[in-house]
């Protein structure tokens, strides 16, 4: 019996009918073909490394998150805590973009991004966090904790990061006593840092020798402590502005290490005088709003490359820049002055200045010298002075033959001016007191595509006859409007051949 039942066993059966095991199992053929990626329940997950879950309200951490994952965001949700064991899973994750929820320093534990080896972009801006995390991957390249409540860092937090580059500090609550003297030890590649709008009252020591670009504005700055930036030889850009700096607080070495710095913005401080030690690099200063009364040509003297000088809002009055006084800016470009109390333009100015911005002055007079050493401008701005017409020289622009912008609205001219370079294509009269246009002071204009001459005491039969036959490049349309004078019907004068001013009554 045992053979025979031996050799039925080991004999072929039929056939399989076809189709029989899809039958009798609909789900072998499926158990065959690749399965789907998990991804979190309304997530997107547009690549095997990538899980995109912003902007959902979600109110928990997903799970279900693929171990494959390199790059996740959950910004712009309502998470509160990040959980250990589900971060931990993670270790491969390079980008980890938490911006905009509700997280809080309790909700973070200590050892939340311990796991995390490979991540490199870490962005937990606009949260609750009230300290920063105490540990950090090494590997870690950027990271931006910018709009929380921080109020303290840790050594590790970014310390002994070598591949670290880039930090955002900004919008904090940070003092000097919640930054560790050693924050940044063992992370020499950091460039950017950024540490403004926070409560600092001196500039912090020990800042990484590898910086490039510093901000400091919006916080209570009064000093900069004698070595603080002795080592930054690489910095390009530092923001001191919206501080309390004061003489006191700068000395003579503050900013003379400073090789490669070609930005310096101090406005908005409380500055009596042009800080001392200004490095040759330096391409733009930003000066405006302090309490500078005088600038001495000593003071920019080491900044001889300076192309860009930044001086509203401050109190020169009519000796604030004496002759001389930028004369060893020999390749400044712009020079803004708006809003101080010169009664002059400046006497001397550099040769090569190109933008000249006086606006809301008291300058009374322009002479038949007072540009000549300037020919190269391109920009003039006069605008809301006292310029009389009987005080503008007849030849006050003769120079002036690259002139492309002036601007002389708000004073109490009369007249057009006599002598207007023939290159200019705009000119800016509105607010005065002209009573006349005559075609003289607008001959050879005829590359002039801006006129301005609203609100003045013109009326149409003012404007003598060819008052605007050259001036066929006009592009705006203006206004010619009276508060003082009737109505009057529109003057023949205007040919029909000029539709682009408007007369407006």
């Amino acid at each position: 019996m045992w053979p025979s039942l031996l050799l039925l066993l080991l004999l072929p059966g039929p056939p399989p009918v076809a189709g029989l095991e899809d039958a009798a199992f609909p789900h072998l053929g499926e158990s065959l073909q690749p399965l789907p990626r998990a991804c979190p329940l309304r997530c997107s997950c547009p690549r095997v490394d990538t899980v995109d879950c912003d902007g959902l309200d979600l109110r928990v951490f997903p799970d279900n998150i693929t171990r494959a994952a390199q790059h996740l965001s959950l910004q712009n949700n309502q998470l509160q805590e990040l959980p250990y064991n589900e971060l931990s899973r993670l270790s491969g994750l390079r980008t980890l973009n938490l911006h905009n929820n509700l997280i809080s320093s309790e909700g973070l534990p200590d050892e939340a991004f311990e796991s995390l080896t490979q991540l490199q972009h870490l962005c937990v801006a606009h949260n609750k966090l009230s300290v920063a995390p105490q540990f950090l991957p090494r590997s870690l390249r950027v990271a931006d904790l910018a709009a929380n409540q921080v109020m303290e860092i840790f050594p590790l937090t970014f310390g002994e990061k070598p591949a670290l580059r880039s930090v955002y500090l900004h919008n904090n609550q940070l003092s000097n006593a919640g930054l560790p003297p050693d924050a940044f030890r063992g992370s020499e590649a950091i460039a950017t840092l950024s540490l403004s709008n926070n409560q600092l009252s001196y500039l912090p020591p020990s800042l990484p020798p590898s910086l490039e670009r510093l901000h400091l504005q919006n916080n209570l700055i009064s000093k900069v402590p004698r070595g603080a930036l002795s080592r930054q030889t690489q910095l390009r850009e530092l923001y001191l502005q919206h501080n309390q700096l004061t003489d006191s607080g700068l000395d003579a070495t503050t900013f003379s290490k400073l090789h490669s710095l070609e930005y310096l913005d101090l406005s908005h401080n409380q500055l009596t005088t042009v800080p001392a030690g200004l490095p040759r690099t330096l391409a733009i200063l930003h000066l405006g709003r302090n309490r500078i009364r005088q600038v001495e040509a000593a003071r920019l003297h080491g900044a001889r490359g300076l192309r860009y000088l930044l001086l509203q809002h401050n109190q020169l009055g009519s000796s604030g820049l004496p002759a001389g006084a930028l004369r060893p800016l020999r390749g400044l470009h712009t020079l803004h002055l708006y809003g101080n109390g010169l009664d002059r333009v400046p006497p001397a100015l550099p040769r090569r200045l190109r933008a000249l911005v006086l606006p809301h002055n008291h300058v009374a007079a322009l002479g038949a010298r007072d540009l000549v050493a300037t020919p190269g401008l391109t920009e003039l701005n006069l605008a809301y002075n006292r310029l009389a017409s009987a005080r503008v020289h007849h030849r006050a622009f003769r120079r002036l033959r690259a002139l492309r912008s002036l601007d002389l609205a708000g004073n109490q001219l009369t007249r057009l001016p006599m002598g207007l370079p023939t290159g200019l294509r705009t000119l800016q009269l509105q607010r005065n007191q002209l009573r006349m246009l005559e075609p003289e002071p607008l001959a050879g204009l005829d590359q002039l595509r801006e006129l301005s001459l609203a609100h003045n005491r013109l009326r149409v039969g003012d404007i003598g006859p060819g008052t605007w036959h050259e001036l066929q490049a006009l592009q705006v349309r203006h206004r010619l409007v009276s508060h003082t004078v009737p109505r009057a019907p529109p003057s023949p004068c205007l040919p029909c051949h000029v539709p682009n001013i408007l007369v407006s009554w």
